[in-house]
């Protein structure tokens, strides 16, 4: 009797190995699961926002800021047309062919931005109802241009009929249209900044789970490594070392693919797309104060409500404590070190320098041209508009393209930069869970075969 209870006892205990060994290797599959998941939902989180900010949404922001700036600039050309009168023929072929690049744009942008709409309905009411207003604009805009053509009149204000029916049509562009397309740049900026919010918070967190998951896998690695080596008395086995191995480069490559992607998406919208759209806008506005020179030599009844809106506009790209246009000149002339306004955060480095000069010479150039216009000189005023404040204007102009080309290579670069990181990482992902897979396989199954 004693000797069939020595002989049984030690079975149970034998056939309980096996089942731990199981167990302890499920449990460590379970949690390679969870860091292969932790992986696989962090990089779709980030993928995500790279996708909606630098392939959606953020273009569609870009379109639809780039229209404000075609219809602002379509007004202004109709209004450098009509101010030049029967003279200067080849300035106002010049306009008139801005005129009809600008519209050809601005109806780009807007199919564009339907596009982008996809399933907005708000968004894609509003798209419709710029067109039809812009529909409206072309025609009072053709009237006056065809009244101003049979006028023939000398340079500056054109009759009363003109002005009545280019007021229509500007009235229809700056009350109706610009705020329109201004909305949509707002509905997709939203769109852009609550995404980025979204993943800023989102992503750093996923990391964090990535690396607990993976210090978990590693931990119950290295525990089933010790029961294998303490219950069969051998050294650890190659095929789990290799396991563990490969499964702590994961982890460290993984979680560095998505820091990577978290600084890529902070870039990407706070050093390349905030600035894109900040000067995006500027150069809009400021198309449109040379609209309202135009404007102010244009129509007399309205001169000084075009004088007070070139200075809020003027306020708004770069600010400085002034109440009327004269101090607000002499406070540009005088410069600062304290930018504020659109650009002052963009005023950095050389290019940044290089904006700050150009506007300084344009409103230099505003300054002359003030002066005619008040001493009752209106050809010279013309001459000065359409002759050193155009050429101040296209300078200020391109130094503000320069600027806004450094930023979107910023963008583009790293929006590139985090995708290609999350393309390399999904390129390694399907491999490493199956290598990984195998060997913890070749580990533990030749320790269960011994119990067959």
């Amino acid at each position: 009797m004693t000797l069939v209870q020595t002989r049984g006892a030690p079975l149970p205990v034998r056939r309980s190995v096996p089942g731990r060994i199981r167990v302890i290797s499920g449990i460590t599959v379970a949690s390679l699961a969870l860091l292969f998941a932790a992986l696989a939902v962090g990089s779709s989180s980030a993928r995500d926002g790279l996708r909606i900010i630098g392939r959606d949404a953020g273009p569609q922001v870009v379109a639809t800021a780039g229209l404000y700036l075609a219809l602002s600039d379509m007004d202004a050309q109709v209004a450098n047309a009509l101010v030049m009168g029967d003279q200067y023929a080849q300035q106002r072929g010049a306009a008139l062919a801005q005129y009809e690049a600008r519209r050809s744009a601005a109806n780009q942008a807007l199919l564009k931005a339907f596009e982008l709409s996809g399933d907005n309905p708000a968004e894609r009411r509003t798209v419709e109802s710029v067109l039809d207003g812009l529909g409206r604009y072309e025609r009072l805009a053709g009237q006056a241009l065809l009244l101003n053509e049979r006028a023939k009149h000398a340079p500056g204000p054109p009759p009363q009929e003109v002005v009545q029916t280019y007021r229509a049509a500007t009235d229809l562009m700056r009350l109706v249209l610009l705020p329109q397309a201004y909305n949509l740049t707002l509905e997709s900026g939203t769109i852009v900044r609550r995404t980025y919010d979204e993943k800023a918070l989102m992503v750093p967190l996923l990391r964090i789970a990535v690396l607990l998951a993976g210090l978990l896998a590693l931990g119950c690695l290295i525990w089933l490594q010790v029961f294998l080596a303490h219950r069969f008395r051998r050294v650890f086995g190659p095929a789990l070392m290799t396991a563990t191995i490969a499964t702590a480069v994961a982890l460290v490559f993984g979680a560095n693919v998505l820091s990577q992607d978290e600084q890529a998406l902070r870039t990407a919208k706070s050093a390349g797309f905030d600035s894109v759209l900040t000067l995006a806008k500027t150069r809009a506005i400021s198309n449109s104060m040379q609209g309202d020179q135009s404007r102010y030599l244009l129509d007399k009844e309205r001169a000084d409500t075009y004088e007070h809106t070139y200075l809020d506009k003027s306020l708004s790209v770069l600010y400085f404590e002034a109440g009327n246009l004269d101090t607000y000149h002499a406070e540009v002339a005088k410069g600062s070190d304290n930018f504020l306004g659109m650009l002052g955060p963009e005023i950095v480095g050389k290019a940044g320098s290089d904006v700050v000069e150009a506007y300084r010479a344009f409103q230099l150039a505003d300054t002359k041209f003030r002066e005619l216009a008040l001493s009752g000189r209106t050809n010279e005023a013309v001459a000065e508009r359409l002759g050193s404040v155009t050429t101040a204007f296209d300078a200020y102009d391109e130094a503000l393209v320069v600027l806004a080309d450094t930023h979107e290579a910023v963008f583009t670069s790293a929006i590139n930069r985090g995708e290609g990181a999350l393309n390399n990482l999904w390129r390694l992902l399907p491999f490493a869970i199956g290598v990984i897979g195998l060997l913890v396989i070749a580990g533990v199954w030749p320790r269960l075969k011994e119990y067959r």
